[in-house]
């Protein structure tokens, strides 16, 4: 082999190993939210203008995330509320997906809240809510419509 030759190999090989590096000063994945949805229903309202919406966000990743926004196809508006000590529902901008845990929406606790109803849904239907994050892409969730009277597993 030639020292030209040589040179030019060497030259070649640092050059793609520098393709592998990370330059861009971006965090690696592993250290960004990881999303995920689980255990999505919409309960069948007893009214036509009102639903309330359930899920569980997980975030595997090691960071936290912000759920800070949900529309739906059946609703003109969807909220996020909180429920207080003095069992009263409250409207929040933002709820925290932590690290390494859960954000849960439940009966009785934070959940959502679908207003504007375009057609009441009933139990054995779709309907679409779409997630909105602070740091995470955008998530489609596919949430059933139970009974009134469905009492997710624990």
């Amino acid at each position: 082999m030639t020292r030209a030759h040589a040179a030019a190999t060497l030259l070649l090989a640092a050059t793609a190993l520098t393709g592998c590096s990370s330059s861009s000063g971006a965090a690696p994945a592993y250290d960004t939210p990881v999303l995920k949805v689980t255990g999505a229903y919409i309960r069948q309202p007893p009214t036509p203008d009102m639903a309330a919406g359930y899920l569980t966000i997980t975030d595997t990743g090691r960071q936290p995330d912000k759920l800070t926004g949900v529309t739906s196809d059946v609703a003109d508006r969807v909220t996020m509320h909180r429920t207080t000590a003095a069992n009263r529902m409250e409207p929040v901008k933002a709820f925290t997906v932590p690290a390494g845990g859960s954000l849960v929406l439940r009966t009785g606790g934070n959940h959502l809240m679908l207003t504007g109803l375009k057609k009441k849904p009933t139990a054995g239907q779709t309907v679409t809510l779409r997630l909105r994050f602070a740091e995470s892409d955008s998530l489609t969730v596919r949430a059933p419509v139970e009974p009134a009277t469905y009492r997710p597993p624990s």
